[in-house]
């Protein structure tokens, strides 16, 4: 649990309460509310109000222009990104604002040193609402996220943070550090770090509401805030206090016709007959029956689906089919298929609210306290389609079912085994849609003391924090398999059970489930996770002697923190009883660490021909963690700035990353693995259809196929039968930490010509390149397959023996893949290398000539170049380059899924008087599919480039009141096509809802 951050000498807790750690840790949180709410509600009297228009509007968010200088809140010693010795992008609150977002990820994902991790958009299944970062698309879990230079709570087990906790009223900008960070702030920054900046000294009222919507008016997203600034007892304290609510309203894949077909399941309402390879029908049989519906010889391997007449219909090739091909049905690649991505939520809905309150005191001229109250509180509603018999064990039904059609009894008759009971699968099209009711709960309570030493520019600053994020997830309607096999099992079909019983034949029957049997069938299962995590930290810096060149600085850090986590499955959930779903097992783990890092600059030479500045920096960190023990981190960093507008920098950096919580102890957890379906996609390289099948050796493949797990009686006939399967996934105690070697190399150039059309001139170019060796991760389903059976050469003997091939497992009867085992490894290594350019300029008009003419012009551009993103799944295994492809991770949110070449943020604004319009350009290269990759004899179409135009515009006409609007996605840009996803395109990198508009007031008293 940590340290307590208010702990009472006078009450022995242990002695009091066998619960202690839990009464000690509400009686701390309780103490901190008190006293925090007490004096943010004290300094609103109005005896304390002192609002300054003027400071307010030097602070406001809204600010129209440029930040003249970005200092990087939370590093040891502080540096703007035109002297600091490691590249910084920065966006101002205004930025994020014209955006037209309310949700931070969406803007800060267009810029190219991101990488779109985890999306409001795309959780599903229970995992819905969280938005996490992810630089240069190794991982969210290798970034580090601060506010004001301090962690935030924790919104997962892989210590990832949710940036939507962050109320935006209260920002007044963002940083990112892009290169790596770890001995400065700690072994989760190998890639970067990304803090988020608060207002200062702000005084006054500002009311804030944005409406936004789809053009067709579809997709309403409200955020509405309040923050208060304030100085109270003389002026000696300070308080900001901020209310917030978003809304998002949700769009379903329905809204989008781009997704009537896509994702398209085998599992259907009619229901099929799942044929056993030991236990087949005779093909007299089949084809007999089929003869009499005059469509010809049908094989006796493949899944057969039943008609509303009681006749029977091919599900591969559609013989016989008399279904629907609407409204949820379709015949797609000659197959009867049920689309699934209409039936989930493209973006899911979403209520935020949010209280944050931070003050300062000046106890005496040397000391101030502070502290700050974070809490968050939301709903989130995600489904995935109706609820499926997929990824475990499918029911069985005897042939004594009084439902079962006489055509199907007659196949039954004429297996080996005719009384053996049959599998089937289908779609619960008779039941309420399956969907998650996800409730979070976030604070975090944070307090200290800053001050001056007593002795030359040295400064002091200690504080601890103690955060806990509840999650409660309900999974409506969920369908228990044991009372469907109740129902299949009795001898009157269920009817004694509930009324009408359950009859799963044909469309009619399977729509039409009474009251009684929907109650019998559903339940709603309940999981619960707790994560909490609690700091101390301590810095000093300063000054420790001065040189000819300068003063040669220190800061020496110290620090504690403690991650706690427990998780609880619904006991239903826990014994496997839920369709569609791998059993949730209860897991809980802490980790603990402390901490020692200090950082030195040293100034070599001043103001000398050739060096204006000379710098040497270095920084070290030692990390001891009771789970892995102690590693070390250090880094080098030398700046120089040949002449006063030219700065060249470069750095070295040995970054270290332990495991986290659920990388150690995360119970087998499981999830879906999209495949898709061949020849479109990958799929399975065992199905008929595949390129692996077809291609030259084919032969070996199907000898490979029968080795791990497809029956020979089905081999020449195998069809996986839809996109998905499961994948498994659980902690490793036995894993190492993750080393990284980091480098950078860069320069910034500020102009001091004298040239209007030059003077505003500004930019910068940074290398970067990054090796991480023994890295912590899971091979994705999708690759384990394509290695498996030899589709990108790694398994050229086709071995049953080869490591990849022990992670897939199938079905002995079917062949059908069940699962994909994804342990959490130590795997080989990634690499990432590449260059990141800013450019920005401005200038008056009049300067440039046009004497009429007023205000002003600004232009910007991030544009990023990623020359490699190479993976070695395995120790000892090759690289293998991934730049320039989509959807590398193949089912995980482990790594980046979009990772183009080029990908530029580009914005041109005018401004005059109190008034601007701007234009916004996103620039993304296009890319391949990843299948160019994994199987480069049959690689499918890949993606184009893509491009998409925002235009925004604010108007000031009083200090008191700005209005904005703005229209995203001016050009309404069509989604591409991703062959290899899933849903047959990314909503987290493409946009799915369209040309939007936004329309905003501030209100600032």
């Amino acid at each position: 649990m940590g340290e307590s951050i208010v702990k009472s000498p006078r009450i022995n807790w242990a002695a009091r309460c066998a619960r202690c750690a839990r009464c000690a840790r509400c009686a701390r949180q309780m103490a901190l509310m008190i006293a925090s709410m007490a004096l943010a509600w004290a300094s609103m009297a109005p005896a304390g109000y002192a609002a300054d228009a003027n400071a307010a509007a030097a602070v406001d968010a809204n600010a129209a222009g440029p930040i003249e200088e970005v200092v990087v809140t939370g590093s040891l010693i502080a540096k703007p990104n035109d002297v600091a010795s490691s590249p910084i992008v920065a966006i101002s609150a205004a930025d994020l604002q014209q955006s037209g977002q309310t949700d931070i990820e969406s803007m800060l994902n267009q810029l190219p040193d991101f990488t779109p991790g985890g999306t409001t958009a795309t959780g599903g299944q229970g995992t819905g609402g969280h938005a996490t970062v992810n630089l240069h698309g190794l991982g969210s879990n290798r970034n580090l996220v601060l506010l004001d230079g301090r962690r935030l709570p924790m919104a997962d087990i892989y210590g990832d943070v949710d940036i939507n906790l962050i109320p935006a009223s209260i920002l007044s900008g963002v940083e990112t550090i892009t290169g790596g960070a770890s001995a400065v702030y700690g072994s989760d920054a190998m890639s970067g770090v990304v803090n988020f900046k608060t207002l200062k000294d702000f005084e006054g009222v500002a009311f804030d509401v944005q409406y936004g919507n789809s053009s067709r008016q579809d997709y309403r997203q409200v955020d509405t805030s309040v923050a208060m600034g304030t100085l109270f007892a003389d002026g000696k304290g300070h308080n900001l206090i901020s209310f917030g609510y978003t809304y998002n309203e949700g769009l379903r894949g329905s809204q989008r016709s781009f997704f009537n077909l896509q994702t398209p399941s085998s599992y259907i309402g009619q229901g099929t007959f799942v044929p056993s390879a030991t236990n087949l029908p005779s093909a007299a049989a089949v084809n007999a029956l089929f003869n009499g519906y005059g469509v010809g010889n049908v094989p006796n391997t493949i899944n057969l689906g039943f008609n509303d007449d009681g006749s029977l219909f091919t599900q591969s090739g559609a013989k016989n089919y008399k279904g629907p091909t609407s409204n949820g049905y379709a015949i797609i690649g000659g197959n009867v298929r049920m689309p699934v991505a209409p039936q989930g939520y493209l973006e899911n809905p979403l209520n935020r609210r949010s209280i944050f309150d931070k003050f300062d005191y000046a106890l005496t001229p040397d000391i101030t306290a502070y502290g700050q109250l974070l809490y968050v509180d939301w709903d989130v509603y995600t489904n995935s389609g109706r609820s499926l018999t997929q990824l475990n064990a499918l029911t069985t039904v005897p042939v004594t079912n009084p439902f079962i059609p006489a055509s199907l009894a007659g196949l039954l008759a004429s297996r080996a085994k005719p009384t053996a009971p049959f599998t089937w699968n289908g779609r619960y099209v008779g039941l309420p849609t399956k969907s998650w009711d996800e409730h979070y709960t976030t604070y975090q309570f944070l307090g200290g003391l800053r001050g001056a030493l007593p002795f030359k520019n040295w400064t002091w600053d200690v504080y601890a924090s103690d955060d806990e994020t509840q999650h409660l997830q309900t999974m409506n309607n969920a369908v228990l398999k044991s009372q469907v096999q109740n129902l299949l099992n009795a001898p009157d079909g269920g009817n004694s059970i509930c009324t009408g019983g359950f009859n799963p034949f044909g469309l009619v029957n399977s729509s039409n489930i009474s009251t009684a049997c929907q109650n019998y069938l559903l339940t709603s299962a309940h999981a619960s996770e707790h994560l909490t995590q609690s700091q101390v930290q301590g810095i000093v810096q300063g000054s420790l002697f001065s040189l000819p060149a300068g003063d040669v600085s220190l800061a020496v850090l110290a620090d504690h923190r403690s991650n706690g986590y427990k998780f609880t499955p619904d006991a239903e959930d826990a014994a496997g009883n839920i369709e569609a779903f791998v059993a949730s097992h209860a897991s809980s783990g802490n980790i603990s660490v402390s901490e020692f890092a200090t950082q030195i600059d040293i100034p070599l030479l001043h103001n000398v021909p050739l060096a204006k500045e000379l710098d040497l920096g270095g920084a070290y960190r030692h990390s001891d963690y009771d789970a892995s023990g102690g590693v070390g981190t250090f880094a080098y960093d030398l700046k120089w700035k040949p002449i006063d507008s030219l700065l060249v920098r470069a750095g070295y950096e040995r970054a270290v990353r332990a495991p986290n919580i659920g990388e150690l102890y995360s119970a087998a957890s499981g999830s879906q693995v999209g495949i898709g379906t061949p020849p479109a996609s990958i799929g399975d390289p065992c199905d008929i259809r595949s390129s692996a099948r077809t291609g030259a050796n084919g032969a070996s493949v199907a000898t490979l196929c029968e080795a791990t797990g497809v029956p020979a009686a089905v081999i020449g006939t195998y069809q996986f039968p839809t996109t998905a399967t499961g994948g498994l996934s659980s902690g490793n105690t036995g894993l190492t930490p993750e080393t990284a070697d980091t480098y950078n190399f860069g320069a910034v150039w500020t102009s001091h010509l004298t040239s209007p059309w030059l003077s505003g001139l500004s930019f910068s170019a940074d290398y970067y390149n990054i090796d991480i060796k023994n890295v912590i991760s899971v091979v994705p389903g999708l690759t384990a397959l394509g290695k498996c059976y030899n589709e990108d050469g790694s398994n050229p003997g086709y071995s049953a023996s080869n490591p990849y091939c022990k992670l897939i497992q199938r079905d002995p009867n079917t062949g059908n893949l069940v699962q994909i085992l994804t342990p959490y490894l130590n795997l080989g290594g990634l690499k990432t290398d590449g260059i990141d350019f800013q450019f920005g300029w401005s200038a008056r008009l009049a300067d440039l000539g046009w004497t009429r003419a007023s205000g002003q012009l600004h232009f910007k551009s991030n544009v990023g170049y990623m020359r490699s993103f190479l993976v070695a799944a395995l120790p000892g295994t090759p690289f293998t380059d991934y730049v320039g492809t989509n959807t590398i991770d193949g089912g995980t949110n482990s790594l980046g899924s979009s990772l183009p070449r080029w990908k530029a943020l580009t914005t041109l604004s005018y401004e005059v008087g109190a008034a601007s319009l701007g234009l916004r350009w996103h620039y993304q290269d296009a890319m391949n599919d990843i299948s160019s990759v994994t199987n480069p004899a049959h690689a499918s179409p890949g993606v184009p480039t893509y491009n998409l135009y925002d235009l925004f515009a604010t108007w000031s006409p009083s200090k008191t009141w700005q209005l904005r609007a703005g229209i995203t996605n001016l050009g309404n840009a069509a989604l591409p096509v991703v062959a290899s996803s899933q849903n047959n395109t990314d909503v987290s990198v493409f946009d799915p809802v369209g040309r939007s508009y936004y329309v905003g007031v501030h209100l600032k008293l």
